[in-house]
């Protein structure tokens, strides 16, 4: 039996899965293999945290999605890092041989030098990352509710966001609809209307991608969900009771029990396990740079994609790490592989901006499509419709569908369950060493 040539993908995320799904026809054996045995729709997961969504309404196990690709197999394993002479990849319990290697394994928080905050303001790229987050948001009301102390009470329904990206503002706008409507009448001692959201952002405005005007126009509309934005304004320290933020020369010490980063991330270790042994260079994120055809300079064999690859050949700067790029980029190396087994080349990697969108609440967001700029109720739809054709499973579309219909007409979110965590005071932040880290 002839030797096919075999393509190792190391992450299930979108570059990943796109890749290997476009693999499909061509004369080669392809292997994804992940740590995790499902494709995580990462764009959703803060609905997940607010309660909207199940964690199973945005993951689809990756042996579904490829189970009708006969040239396709999927591993559980983690990849430690490669040999570039053998051609192997290093696992955590054994190794792989391959003949092309695409490097899709993602990013991670990135707290700029302070992890002791980890614990205490979990940041949102897993599924145990929006249950947490979930946990920790509906236990400060479980536990307002129980507080005698006024000061605490305040405290407690005080929630933090760090990051004015789409990732901060839809959690924030997402935070006011729980506050200022989904739990309106559901507690006696405390009126949850109450509840003070801040949304942190050390630039002059939230959506810095975003043109100016769609920021103001989310600023706007965050601020009728009660959120309040700071602007210009560095977090310098967050405690299990309080944030300090400095605006200017002042600093301000906020009592709050719950916070969520949302303000970075960088390249996953991998990727610097992968420079050390290719001798490929990374820049400060720990994203490898990467040549016109995604591959590392001096090693054709081997493709880095999505949030990890430096890609600066189209604009100068970096694109940025968003499920579009790491798709197309996906689709490109599937296409690079398939012509250079035929012999044929073809052009470098041109990357389609197809436009931005961010959601700011129920029947509101904000879209940039290039020369087209809109907002509100009509924005919102085209969010809804453009996130629901990009999950993976039918099954998916339709109870998701399925609950967002239920949401919009009856305001109530079916997945507000309090699961795992040590109780209460570790989601208050009382021990900074609860939740599952």
């Amino acid at each position: 039996m002839e030797h096919r040539h075999h393509v190792v993908i190391l992450g299930g995320g979108f570059g990943g899965l796109a890749a290997a799904q476009s693999l499909k026809g061509a004369p080669v054996e392809a292997t994804l293999i992940d740590r995790r045995n499902f494709h995580l729709f990462q764009p959703l997961l803060y609905q997940v945290a607010a309660g909207w969504l199940s964690p199973a309404n945005i993951a689809s196990t990756l042996r579904v999605a490829l189970k009708r690709q006969k040239n396709a197999r999927v591993l559980l394993a983690e990849a430690t890092g490669i040999d570039v002479e053998k051609r192997q990849v290093i696992l955590s319990d054994g190794q792989i041989d391959y003949n092309t290697l695409i490097v899709a394994t993602g990013s991670q928080h990135h707290y700029f030098g302070n992890d002791r905050w980890r614990a205490i303001a979990p940041g949102l790229k897993t599924i145990e990352d929006a249950t947490e987050i979930r946990r920790r948001i509906f236990l400060a009301f479980e536990a307002a509710e129980r507080e005698s102390d006024a000061a605490r009470v305040e405290a407690l329904l005080t929630f933090a966001i760090v990051g004015g990206g789409p990732t901060g503002v839809e959690l924030a706008g997402a935070l006011g609809e729980i506050a200022h409507d989904t739990l309106k009448h559901d507690f006696r001692a405390i009126d949850p209307s109450k509840t003070r959201i801040i949304l942190i952002e050390g630039g002059a405005r939230i959506l810095p991608t975003y043109p100016e005007e769609l920021s103001t126009k989310a600023s706007t509309a965050l601020k009728k969900l009660g959120v309040t934005v700071r602007v210009n304004a560095l977090v310098s320290d967050i405690s299990v009771d309080a944030v300090t933020v400095k605006q200017g020369e002042s600093l301000e010490r906020m009592p709050c029990h719950t916070v969520t980063w949302a303000a970075g991330v960088q390249a996953s270790p991998l990727g610097r396990a992968v420079a050390k042994s290719s001798g490929a260079k990374v820049d400060r994120a720990g994203r490898l740079e990467v040549e016109p055809d995604l591959t590392i300079a001096g090693h054709p064999e081997i493709f880095v994609i999505g949030d990890l690859a430096n890609y600066t050949h189209q604009t100068g700067k970096p694109l940025p790490g968003i499920a579009p790029v790491a798709m197309q980029q996906g689709r490109y190396v599937a296409k690079v592989i398939a012509a250079r087994i035929k012999k044929d080349r073809i052009a470098p990697f041109h990357y389609r901006d197809r436009g931005a969108m961010a959601i700011v609440g129920r029947a509101s967001a904000v879209a940039d499509m290039g020369r087209l700029r809109f907002s509100g109720y009509f924005a919102w739809l085209a969010w809804l419709f453009v996130h629901l054709v990009n999950l993976i499973e039918f099954q998916n579309k339709v109870l998701v569908l399925v609950q967002w219909g239920w949401y919009y007409f009856s305001r109530n979110r079916a997945a507000r369950l309090i699961v795992g965590g040590a109780g209460s005071k570790a989601a208050c932040g009382e021990d900074a060493a609860g939740g599952n880290r």
